[in-house]
C-alpha cells in the first residue's frame, strides 16, 4: 500500500517530535538492525532513524534497504536522519488522512 502525499506529510509532521530510536553504523543493515527496526515497527508504526557518520552507506541506502527488509514505506530522508512507517495490522496507533477524490 503506497502511501499518498498528504498522508506522507501527516507522518512528517507526527515523527518531527520523536526521537531517533535506530542508529546504523559501520556495520550497515544487520540482521539485528532489521530485528530492531521490525519490533519497533510493529509497537510504533512510525521509526525515525540516523546513519552515523562512520557507516559506509548514505541515509537513502540505509532507509532503501531497510524499508525493503521490514516491509515498510519511506516517509522521509534528510541529511544523515530517515523516517519509516508500517501500519499494524491488529492495532493500528496512527490513523492516515483519508485522500478524497474530486467529483
Amino acid at each position: 500500500m503506497a502511501i499518498t502525499s498528504k498522508q506522507r506529510a501527516q507522518l512528517r509532521a507526527l515523527a518531527a517530535g520523536e526521537d531517533t530510536i535506530v542508529q546504523v553504523g559501520k556495520g550497515g543493515v544487520t540482521e539485528n538492525v532489521i530485528a530492531s527496526v521490525s519490533a519497533a515497527l510493529k509497537a510504533r508504526e512510525l521509526v525515525k532513524g540516523k546513519v552515523l557518520e562512520n557507516s559506509m552507506l548514505t541515509a537513502r541506502e540505509a532507509c532503501d534497504a531497510l524499508a525493503k527488509a521490514c516491509g515498510a514505506e519511506q516517509v522521509q530522508v534528510i541529511g544523515t536522519k530517515f523516517v519509516l512507517y508500517k501500519r499494524n495490522p491488529k492495532e493500528p496507533k496512527i490513523e492516515l488522512v483519508k485522500d478524497r477524490k474530486r467529483a
